[in-house]
């Protein structure tokens, strides 16, 4: 087994998640079977209980693990199926050390950071990097570990002290190291600086670990005497000096590290330049550049409460992407903060309250994605509401399914009161309710997680029909309040449609409205298993729902209305005039990721 360590300098947040995918991508490309590790330095057993304003989204394994968002990135660029067991934590290793000791196994021994801890680490890596994740059988041939943090971390000590007693263990021809730094551009001179990088190589040294490979963040290519700089105080190789400069889209990165050759340095390093290939990117190349042809643009309005924050949606984002290279159009996410659609931010914010239902009323589509606690629910709601009386398309995630269908018994099944229990345990009409196999003591890992199957109900349905006519699907789940099964006969007769149920036939998974041209609910997590070139089946069905409604605007000359009708749909602006709101342009006040409404899938 060969191993490539990524590591992170300067800062945080450089991209090493990215980094370390595309040198998996690159090695793929050069005919090897490659694995990934994330190494997180937190306490935190996994990722589950963390707020998405910590650590971004939580992304979910097939096999239930809560993990972070970077094994979300190797699965996409690698295709792979991870385990929870790729992603590991100071939490687990302890929790694996202090069991150990439970039961006897250390012999009497004073149990110690050096050398149980670090031998554990060094043990479930070797472990870990043997199970397959491409659906062949036996180990893959390199394993890219990526070790979360900034190198000087104290909390990263262990693993530091780990890797380096495991680079000399499996040798220098089965150990390549690359550190991910930051150049950062003086705007005041306009030069790009190197101490940074010299001084967290220095630190990296002194630490026990030797950097085989820069790969230096700045916003330019590094100019040819800052990167002879950087090989004579850094001592690496000239040629193993490489730039990870802004690019229009992430998948541009791979073919960046190829374009510098890293590839070759990499292989020479790790003795397998006789048995690789000449790396084919031909799939990987037209993927990437299409994307820059697109004329045509789509809006989706993503209504949630980490608006500004689009790490808390990446796989979303990601998911958004993947559909709309398919239908060869440019995405562009509105981003609508939920809380700014209720009639509370009207008396206390007009000018947020305007733009929010500008954004809404100008999308193409509406997604409502994932979430827990009851912020912003009502705005949530009232988006729902948009979409179901307005034939906008619209998918609702997990609790974006379940706000459909709350809002649907509110309005058309006329209880005011219909609620999750997760918002109001007292509601007289609870149509969605904690599940009965759930715990109310313990929050990490008791959730409805990981691959479960879903069984078609209606085989004309939609849901059917983008799944190709399936009679069963498997999705990753994560949740804990579900639908209400006694309400499903009075919900259905009203003229929503449970199209997809569990095994039981009790656990409701998809639902949707028929007669509109797009309104879907899903359970599951459908945006989990979005791939470059193979987009979600709910997602697909959405782009292409909404790229027809823009078609359909254009020939009615009306941006909002299919019908070329525009109405004022915000409660609060009815109830004052009337009057309805101008099409949007795009602006959420700087309160969107990149400030201008527009996703950008691009900056590592």
């Amino acid at each position: 087994m060969k191993y490539v360590l990524v590591t992170g300098g300067v800062v945080s947040g450089l991209g090493k998640g990215v980094t370390a995918s595309s040198i998996g991508v690159l090695l793929q490309a050069c005919g090897f079977r490659v694995t990934s590790i994330k190494i997180d330095p937190y306490l935190n057993t996994d990722a589950g209980t963390m707020s998405p304003f910590e650590h971004g989204e939580v992304f979910v394994l097939d096999d239930g693990g809560e993990v972070d968002l970077d094994l979300g990135n190797y699965e996409r660029f690698l295709d792979t199926k991870l385990t929870c067991d790729n992603n590991i934590t100071t939490g687990k290793i302890y929790q694996f050390v202090v069991e150990k000791e439970r039961r006897g196994d250390y012999l009497g021994k004073t149990v110690q950071v050096v050398p149980h801890i670090t031998d554990a680490i060094q043990e479930w890596i070797e472990r870990v990097a043997q199970i397959p994740v491409d659906g062949k059988e036996g180990p893959a041939d390199v394993c890219v570990i990526e070790l979360g943090g900034t190198i000087g971390d104290i909390e990263s000590m262990p693993f530091i002290e780990a890797l380096g007693q495991f680079s000399y263990r499996v040798g220098p021809s089965n150990f390549c190291l690359v550190h991910v730094s930051l150049v950062p551009v003086l705007s005041v001179v306009g030069e790009q600086k190197t101490k940074p990088t010299q001084h967290s190589v220095r630190q990296l040294r002194g630490l026990g670990l030797v950097p085989n490979l820069l790969a230096c963040r700045s916003s330019k290519e590094l100019d040819d005497n800052v990167k002879g700089k950087l090989a004579q105080f850094c001592h690496v190789p000239l040629s193993n000096i490489l730039t990870l400069c802004d690019v229009p889209n992430i998948w541009y990165i791979p073919l960046l590290l190829r374009d510098q050759k890293a590839h070759e340095a990499i292989l020479k390093i790790l003795n397998l330049q006789g048995v690789a290939t000449e790396p084919n990117f031909t799939e990987w190349i037209t993927r990437t550049k299409v994307y820059d042809t697109f004329h045509e643009s789509v809006r989706i309005a993503m209504v949630g409460k980490y608006t500004g924050l689009s790490d808390a949606y990446l796989s979303v984002l990601k998911a958004l992407m993947h559909a709309s290279v398919a239908y060869n159009h440019k995405l562009i996410v509105d981003w609508v903060p939920a809380e700014d659609l209720e009639d509370d931010t009207f008396k206390e914010n007009p000018d947020a309250y305007k733009t929010a239902w500008s954004l809404l009323e100008g999308a193409n589509g509406i997604l409502v994605p994932g979430g827990f606690g009851d912020r912003g629910v009502k705005g949530k709601t009232l988006a729902a509401k948009y979409a179901r009386e307005n034939s906008v398309p619209f998918l609702g995630i997990c609790l974006g399914m379940q706000i459909a269908v709350i809002e649907f018994a509110r309005s058309v099944l006329g209880l005011p009161n219909a609620n999750s229990t997760e918002f109001d345990p007292e509601s007289g009409n609870p149509c969605v309710i904690f599940m009965p196999e759930g715990s109310k003591t313990h929050m990490g890992g008791t959730m409805r997680l990981g691959l479960r199957r879903t069984y078609f109900q209606v085989a004309d349905s939609k849901s059917a029909k983008l799944y190709g006519n399936a009679s069963f699907i498997d999705e990753r789940h994560r949740h804990r309040y579900e639908v209400n099964p006694d309400m499903i006969s009075q919900l259905e007769t009203a003229g929503l449609s449970f199209v997809g149920k569990d095994e039981t036939g009790r656990r409701m998974e998809i639902v949707e409205l028929p007669g509109h041209p797009f309104f879907i609910g899903a359970q599951f997590h459908p945006e989990f298993k979005s791939r470059p070139g193979k987009p979600s089946p709910l997602f697909s069905g959405l782009i292409e729902a909404a790229c027809e409604r823009k078609l359909l605007s254009k020939s009615t000359g009306n941006a909002n209305s299919a019908n070329g009708i525009h109405e004022p749909h915000s409660p609060a602006a009815k109830a004052q005039n009337g009057i309805g709101l101008k099409p949007s342009n795009g602006s959420l006040n700087g309160s969107s990721p990149n400030g201008n409404g527009i996703y950008v899938d691009g900056e590592i």
